[in-house]
């Protein structure tokens, strides 16, 4: 005895896939049991005209909403496997890149830190930091230019390699 009909069975499947975000699995999982629960209620599902195409889908959706709840009250379960060790901040690795750059800034002229500063750590554009520092724009990109091979300089005095 057949529940459902395949084409309906599809519908049901690309309705679980919206309800899932398009996690496949997860919408298979979801119709197996809807068609589970319909099975044990097939007597009644069977014996009213129509009730049964319905019936499936607000099973598929209640199901996706209980899944969504028991996710969001449960903490995130990780292994470490799971771990990205690029994702997760380490202040200590901060701290010591900011040491690392303050040193190396500090072996800099003051005009190619202030630049330097502008540039990056203001995060100002050329424009911006030529009428801020009262130079031509053509001197901002030079000073920068420079600047920034000085800083590589310093940083690789100190055992840092860039990407360059």
């Amino acid at each position: 005895m057949r529940v459902i009909s395949t084409a309906d069975e599809a519908a049901l499947l690309r309705f679980a896939r919206t309800l899932t975000l398009g996690d496949v699995h997860s919408a298979e999982d979801l119709v197996q049991e809807a068609l589970l629960r319909a099975w044990r209620h097939a007597d009644r599902l069977i014996s009213t005209q129509g009730l049964t195409r319905p019936w499936l889908f607000t099973a598929v959706r209640r199901l996706a909403i209980d899944g969504f709840r028991a996710r969001r009250a449960r903490p995130v379960e990780l292994c470490p496997s799971d771990l990205d060790v690029d994702v997760v901040p380490d202040i200590g690795e901060r701290t010591l890149t900011a040491q690392v750059l303050k040193r190396a800034m500090a072996e800099l002229v003051p005009h190619h830190r202030e630049i330097l500063v502008h540039r990056y750590y203001l995060d100002r554009s050329v424009e911006d930091t030529a009428a801020e520092l009262k130079l031509p724009i053509g001197t901002v990109k030079s000073r920068t230019s420079h600047a920034s091979r000085a800083l590589r300089q310093a940083l690789m005095a100190q055992g840092i390699h860039t990407g360059r």
